[in-house]
């Protein structure tokens, strides 16, 4: 027994070691959106909703980024517990690579046709407007978003999670600075509203991609670039990737008919989701995403060490670590949802639905717990399908599905869209669950291993 605590305590060591950053990054990541929507919130409910919906659309260069930084990871941890310096080098070059050819036709969506895609969601011509506005410059900078997170996957796949936080936090003071300045005319900045808001979210994108490339470019941090000449880098790139994209845009892609349904019941309550959304996003963001890439890097470096029981027992332990810490961060939002959700609005019907979304955000919270490292895991061993079917199904069967039958069809209203939450990610769980119980995850890396030591490149 005193062997068996010794051994958790150390990796829960470790969790913390590499987590520590990337929560203080998260953070201020979180408080960049939170502060985005504060200032809108201070303009009309309408802009709150403006924001949220050019959000949707917004997650894509998100996902990709995320997408190619679970393969950059995955590969980057693997190998530099394999101590294979070389091949590490040509992924994350490659990844970097890829990551800007994919940003680029966002950037031209984004310049042409951003107000239509807004209008299309249901919202009121205003909406539409100011939204689209907001979207056109998000995704003028897509490339540079999707190499911000690129690099700074491929940094924490070395165990380096504290340059990442440096330029990201850097970047998101600068947004925070940029948005309220330009947002609300401070000082001799002009009152930009909306546009203001969107002016500061696309120069610290900017900043952080062109920050993390010159990280990894400089010989202070371990990787560097290589000439990208493997196939079989490419190869496993693409296809652990894209499993996680398809799984962040399962989600993704879901928030336009599940908002579309919201809509149905008011722009305040479209509002009061977003509101929701963010508090827990804010309050317990940070904690669950630092599980999740510290339980990608552990997992990996082990795997690449040869040591698959080691990786197991890691993941295990680190999702006792995650239960724990994002139950307690559950029972806060619980308790003080009233509050939280002043500090957005003090519109009273927006209000008081808002409290109650952050409440129900506040009961998943213990199913969090479980989903992010356990997923996590997966991915740092390169099994992206388990978490992307796990989302796929629930995000279908009761986001989408359980939200509009018994919402709507049945006629309980709110309550039973209440409930699709947070069924979705009990079933997230479940899923992710038995993938890393019984899933074949352990061979995956292997053979991903096997094949990297094989390519003659």
């Amino acid at each position: 027994m005193a062997e068996f605590g010794g051994r958790v305590r150390s990796v829960w060591l470790r969790t913390v070691s590499l987590s520590w950053p990337i929560a203080i990054q998260q953070t201020f990541n979180t408080l960049m959106r939170t502060v985005d929507v504060i200032v809108t919130g201070l303009f009309s409910p309408a802009a709150v909703a403006a924001v949220g919906l050019a959000d949707l659309y917004a997650q894509i260069p998100l996902r990709v980024g995320l997408g190619l930084g679970t393969g950059a990871i995955a590969l980057s941890s693997q190998d530099t517990g394999r101590g294979a310096k070389a091949t590490r080098n040509r992924a994350i070059t490659q990844a970097l690579l890829i990551g800007v050819l994919a940003g680029i036709p966002l950037t031209i969506v984004g310049l042409t046709v951003s107000e239509p895609l807004i209008a299309l969601l249901g919202a009121e011509p205003g909406v539409a407007e100011m939204g689209g506005r907001y979207l056109g410059l998000v995704f003028a900078v897509a490339p540079m978003r999707i190499v911000g997170l690129v690099g700074a996957r491929s940094l924490q796949g070395t165990g380096d999670t504290r340059t990442p936080m440096l330029v990201n936090v850097g970047a998101n003071a600068v947004n925070i600075g940029a948005t309220v300045g330009l947002g609300l005319g401070l000082g001799v900045l002009p009152e930009l509203g909306i546009v203001g808001v969107g002016l500061g979210t696309a120069i610290s994108r900017t900043l952080e991609g062109g920050a993390i490339t010159a990280a990894i470019a400089i010989e202070r941090t371990a990787p560097s670039f290589a000439r990208p000449r493997s196939l079989t880098i490419t190869r496993q790139l693409v296809a652990v990737s894209l499993p996680n994209f398809a799984e962040g845009m399962s989600t993704s892609l879901a928030n336009f008919p599940f908002n579309a349904l919201l809509l149905t019941f008011g722009t305040d309550v479209t509002a009061a989701y977003h509101i929701g959304r963010r508090s827990y996003q804010q309050f317990s963001g940070p904690l669950y995403r630092s599980y999740s890439v510290a339980a990608s890097v552990v997992v990996g470096q082990e795997l690449g060490d040869g040591r698959p029981d080691d990786a197991r027992f890691s993941g295990l332990a680190m999702t006792a670590l995650s239960v724990l810490t994002l139950s307690f961060a559950g029972g806060v939002l619980i308790v003080g949802a009233s509050p939280i959700a002043g500090l957005f609005t003090t519109d009273p019907a927006t209000l008081e639905y808002a409290a109650t979304f952050t409440r129900m955000f506040g009961v998943s919270m213990f199913f969090f717990g479980f989903f992010f490292p356990l997923s996590g895991s997966l991915r740092g061993a390169g099994d992206t399908r388990t978490p992307f079917y796990a989302r796929l199904t629930g995000t279908v069967g009761f986001l989408l599905g359980f939200s509009y039958l018994v919402g709507v069809t049945f006629g309980y209203g709110l309550p039973g869209v209440y409930a699709g939450i947070v069924l979705n990610y009990a079933w997230w769980t479940l899923v992710v669950g038995a993938g890393f119980l019984w899933g074949g995850w352990a061979d995956t890396a292997a053979t991903m291993l096997s094949e990297r030591a094989s390519d003659p490149n």
